[in-house]
Parts: structure tokens; C-alpha cells; sequence
């Protein structure tokens, strides 16, 4: 095995928030760090958000590398990726983990071709193996099977899916390693520029930080049908979700759209409303903790991946399960 240099995490950032998934990463990346005997640093890019070092160190970074530039003000992944080479090829760290976020999927994939290593995307699970090495765990085919593998090369990459880990525990007033590094950035490489930024405007709960996420499909019969799962929605402080069928209908925009070609969501409850379970949108929902699923034909493919199955019509379910949880929450 090389000399050990360190675990690293990208901390994602956008006009200076960081994402929610940086907190998650730094939990589990701070025991996978102790388990390998290594410091963990965090990678914070952008222009003038210096500030969000004291959280990485409070949420238990113990170095913070950080790169500020007007390159970095935006997310430009030509951008991003030379400075994250830069710093990786000048202190060779152990282990990147990113967040499996539409970001951090797209840094990831041509870091790692810059870096001439291997990457497993969305994992669902990361540990230490054998002579260091990190197994990772990870849905394929579809979300069919469960493949477990051993990273390549240095540094070890992977992206992590959203709630995988715990998040961090803040520790108030801890500190740590600010490292300023130059911006190593070739603005003559940068093929793309940001014209114009316009807000998503998906509903009040995010989709991928959600707890709780109620998704409606084609079985729904008429896109106003999705006028009774906000309402649910709005009962539970839950966000709304749809499959590619209701969306490639018309009926809801792509924002909400969950599956392998949308969203990969991991809440705690997820509740499957008009929906089969074709395998496509199985793989971006069912590492759920509780599948709750609704369908008027018993023999929709969803009931085999569900914790709990409700066979009926759905216009008298979910009206039922609304007026139940109003009381239950009252």
C-alpha cells in the first residue's frame, strides 16, 4: 500500500451554502479517516467563502484546503476539475469521496479521467478492505443486484449517495488546518460560462434531503390527481416526487422526477402512489428505510420491494391517510 496522505472530501458549495451532503460526507469520512489512522481534509472551492472553513472544522475536518478564484464563483466543472487535479497531483491524498449530488457526479467522472483512476459512482456503502484499500458498495444493473468492489488507483474515488451516512456531530469551537492554495486554473481551457442562473422551483422540501417523499405515476389516471399528494405532502412536511412515465406525460416537471434517469432519493419514508415499480425507477428509491406502497392492481411489481403494500383505490386512500395523519400531527 503507498504512504497514507490523507482522506479527503469535496465540500460542495453554492453562493456560499454548503450542500447538505457535505455534513453526511464529513460524518462518515471522520470514521473511515480514524480507521485508516489519516487526517481528514475537506476540499472547499469557490470565491470568497473562506467562512465555511469554521463548519468543516466544527463537523470534523482537521485540514481545509481552499481555493478562491472568480473561475470558481460558479460551478464550471472544467473549473472545479483543474483545481481539484492540482491539489490532488501536489498532496496525493488516499481517498476522495464527492457527493452523489448532479454535481458531484459530473466532477467526479472527469476528475477521475484526468487522474487516470478508477470510480464507483453512487455508493451506498464505503469500508475499509483489505491492505487498506476501500470496499464500496453499490446498486447495479438497475438497482438488481448489489456489487460489492475494491477501489483503484490513488486516490481511491467514489461518489456517495445522499444518506448514506450519518451527518457529522458539531463539536462548537473546534479547529483546524487552513491550507490557501493558488488557483491552478488555465482560463483559456474554460469552454463554457455561466450566462444566467435561474432557481429551481420544486416546492418548499428538497427532493434528495427529504425524510419523507410521496411520488405519484401514470396510475394516478389524470395529472390533477397530484392536487391530493401535496395535499399529503403538505400533512407530513413531505417532498413530492413523480415517475418518468408522469413526467414524460407532461403531467409534472422533471424537477421531480425520481429514478435512474431523475433523481436518486434515500429518505426514511418513501410512498409510492399510482406507481408499477418498473426497475428504472426502482433504482433511484428503494434503498428507502420504509416503502410504502399504493396501487389498485396486486400484482404491481412495487409490492415486492415495499415495506408495506396498500391494494385500492387510490382516491379513497389517500384522501384516508391525509385525514389520519392531520389528526395524528394535530
Amino acid at each position: 500500500m503507498s504512504e497514507s496522505k490523507g482522506v479527503w472530501i469535496w465540500a460542495e458549495q453554492r453562493d456560499g451554502a454548503l450542500a447538505s451532503v457535505v455534513y453526511e460526507l464529513l460524518g462518515g469520512a471522520r470514521k473511515l479517516a480514524d480507521s485508516l489512522g489519516q487526517p481528514l481534509g475537506a476540499v472547499l472551492l469557490g470565491d470568497g467563502v473562506e467562512g465555511l472553513a469554521r463548519n468543516l472544522f466544527e463537523y470534523g475536518a482537521d485540514q481545509v484546503y481552499l481555493v478562491e478564484s472568480p473561475d470558481l464563483k460558479q460551478l464550471r466543472d472544467e473549473a472545479y476539475v483543474q483545481a481539484l487535479a492540482a491539489l490532488a497531483g501536489k498532496y496525493q491524498p488516499d481517498v476522495l469521496l464527492l457527493g452523489g449530488t448532479v454535481a458531484g457526479r459530473s466532477v467526479a467522472a472527469r476528475l477521475a479521467a484526468r487522474l487516470k483512476v478508477g470510480l464507483a459512482g453512487d455508493c451506498t456503502g464505503v469500508e475499509t478492505g483489505p491492505d487498506g484499500r476501500l470496499k464500496l458498495t453499490r446498486p447495479a444493473f438497475g438497482g438488481n443486484i448489489i456489487a460489492t468492489v475494491l477501489a483503484a488507483g490513488r486516490p481511491q474515488m467514489a461518489t456517495v449517495r445522499l444518506k448514506t451516512f450519518a451527518k457529522g456531530t458539531r463539536q462548537e469551537g473546534r479547529g483546524g488546518q487552513l491550507i490557501r492554495e493558488a488557483a491552478a486554473i488555465d482560463s483559456t481551457l474554460l469552454r463554457t460560462r455561466v450566462v444566467d442562473f435561474v432557481a429551481e422551483l420544486a416546492g418548499k422540501v428538497k427532493l434528495e434531503e427529504a425524510d419523507i417523499i410521496v411520488s405519484g405515476g401514470r396510475g394516478l389516471g389524470d395529472p390533477s390527481k397530484f392536487k391530493l399528494l401535496e395535499e399529503l405532502c403538505q400533512v407530513l412536511g413531505a417532498a413530492l416526487g413523480a415517475s418518468r412515465a408522469a413526467v414524460d406525460a407532461g403531467w409534472i416537471p422533471y424537477s421531480h422526477q425520481v429514478g435512474q434517469t431523475g433523481r436518486t432519493v434515500s429518505p426514511k419514508i418513501y410512498i409510492a402512489v399510482g406507481i408499477s415499480g418498473a426497475i428504472q425507477h426502482l433504482a433511484g428509491m428503494q434503498s428507502s428505510d420504509i416503502i410504502v406502497a399504493i396501487n389498485k392492481n396486486p400484482d404491481a411489481p412495487i409490492f415486492q420491494v415495499a415495506t408495506f403494500g396498500i391494494v385500492g383505490d387510490l382516491n379513497q386512500v389517500v384522501p384516508a391517510l391525509t385525514t389520519e395523519f392531520k389528526r395524528a400531527l394535530a
